[in-house]
C-alpha cells in the first residue's frame, strides 16, 4: 500500500524484511478478512436479496413453515400460533440484509463516483480537443484567404491573357543586335 498507515499496518502483520521475526504467543489469534472480499460477498447477497427468486423462496418457506405449524399434529409443531420463532428468524434476516445492503450501496457509490471523475476527465479532454481543432480550423480559413483559389486563378490568367494578346498587336521592336536599315531600337516595318 501507498499511504504510511498502510505500510505500518503491513509491517505489523507480515514484519519488517531486514529484521528477524519476534515470535510472540498470544491468547487470542489474529483475525484478518479481506475487504475487498467481504465488499465482493455482500453484493453478491444484497443482489440476490433483490431478486425475484428470493421473494418466490422467502414465500415458499414462510408458508410451509406457517402450513406446517397451523396443520400438523400438535406434538410435530415446534412454532405454535403466534410464531415467535419465525419472527426471530425473519428479524435476523432483516438485521443481517440491511448492513449488506448498505455496504453494497455504498460500493457501488463507490464506483459511480469513479466513473463520473473519469467521466469528468474524458469531457474535459473532448472539449480541449474540440476548442483545438476549432482553433485550427479558423486558422485554416484565415491562411485560406491568402491562398490562391480557382475563380483568382482563372482571374489571373485572362489578364495575363489579355496583356498578351495587347502585346502581340503592339509594334516589335528591333534587337540592336540585328542588321538592317533604322535605328537601333526602332520599329520594324
Amino acid at each position: 500500500m501507498s499511504t504510511a498507515l498502510g505500510r505500518s499496518r503491513d509491517e505489523r502483520r507480515f514484519g519488517r524484511l531486514d529484521q528477524p521475526r519476534e515470535y510472540r504467543r498470544t491468547i487470542r489469534p489474529q483475525l484478518y478478512y479481506d475487504p475487498e472480499a467481504f465488499g465482493q460477498f455482500s453484493e453478491r447477497i444484497a443482489r440476490f436479496l433483490g431478486t425475484a427468486r428470493f421473494l418466490v423462496y422467502m414465500t415458499a418457506f414462510i408458508t410451509i413453515w406457517l402450513g406446517w405449524n397451523v396443520f400438523a399434529p400438535t406434538f410435530l409443531r415446534w412454532d405454535p400460533y403466534p410464531f415467535i420463532f419465525l419472527t426471530l428468524i425473519l428479524s435476523l434476516q432483516a438485521s443481517y440484509a440491511a448492513p449488506l445492503i448498505l455496504l453494497a450501496q455504498n460500493r457501488q457509490d463507490d464506483r459511480d463516483r469513479v466513473q463520473y471523475e473519469q467521466d469528468r476527465a474524458r469531457n474535459e479532454r473532448s472539449v480541449s480537443d474540440t476548442e483545438y481543432l476549432t482553433r485550427e480550423i479558423a486558422a485554416l480559413r484565415m491562411a485560406m484567404n491568402e491562398v490562391a483559389t480557382r475563380e483568382w486563378i482563372r482571374d489571373e490568367l485572362a489578364h495575363l491573357l489579355k496583356e498578351l494578346d495587347g502585346h502581340r498587336h503592339a509594334p516589335e521592336w528591333r534587337d540592336h543586335r540585328s542588321s538592317g536599315p533604322g535605328e537601333l531600337g526602332s520599329p520594324v516595318d
